[in-house]
């Protein structure tokens, strides 16, 4: 038997505060992307996800799509209207006519830089105001590794699947 389930079965209100402690870590988290929401009135968080997934270098809606976890038809819809804003181009892919790369432009980078410098500023406020700043933004940090390892596997498992 696993030694972690003994401590629960032995001890269940270790259960519940660990249950309390990690729903009070999911709506900290909510609440916390809510005010990242609210950095900008020019830019959504779910626009604000794809212009700095590109930043990051990933130049194609369905890499994009996958990286942040959302359907093809929501990705396409998002990029689109970032399009028309004028925030992102499109250009074609060598040796793929199917396919788009898609780029910043000078506008879309200042807007993303100027959110990013936003939102900052708020995580900043709020880092002021815990016991330990530095912590924090080291297991924000971890938490971002954490997700792109999960993706990661997700990947993995899909691409074995599919052989």
């Amino acid at each position: 038997m696993d030694e972690a389930r003994v401590t629960t079965q032995a001890d269940p209100a270790a259960e519940d505060v660990a249950r309390a402690r990690a729903v009070a870590a999911v709506r900290a988290l909510a609440r916390a992307s809510s005010v990242l929401e609210r950095s900008s009135p020019q830019l959504s968080l779910p626009h604000y996800r794809v212009l700095s997934a590109i930043a990051q270098g990933n130049e194609r809606a369905s890499n994009i799509a996958r990286r942040l976890a959302i359907g093809k038809p929501t990705i396409s819809a998002a990029v689109e209207s970032l399009c028309q804003r004028g925030l992102l181009v499109r250009s074609g892919v060598a040796g793929d006519q199917r396919a788009a790369a898609l780029h910043l432009t000078a506008a879309g980078e200042a807007l993303l830089e100027q959110v990013e410098t936003e939102m900052i500023s708020r995580i900043n406020d709020l880092r002021e105001r815990t016991p330990d700043g530095e912590q924090l933004l080291e297991s924000l940090v971890w938490l971002g590794a954490a997700m792109d390892s999960r993706l990661a596997d997700r990947f993995a498992t899909k691409r074995n699947e599919g052989r």
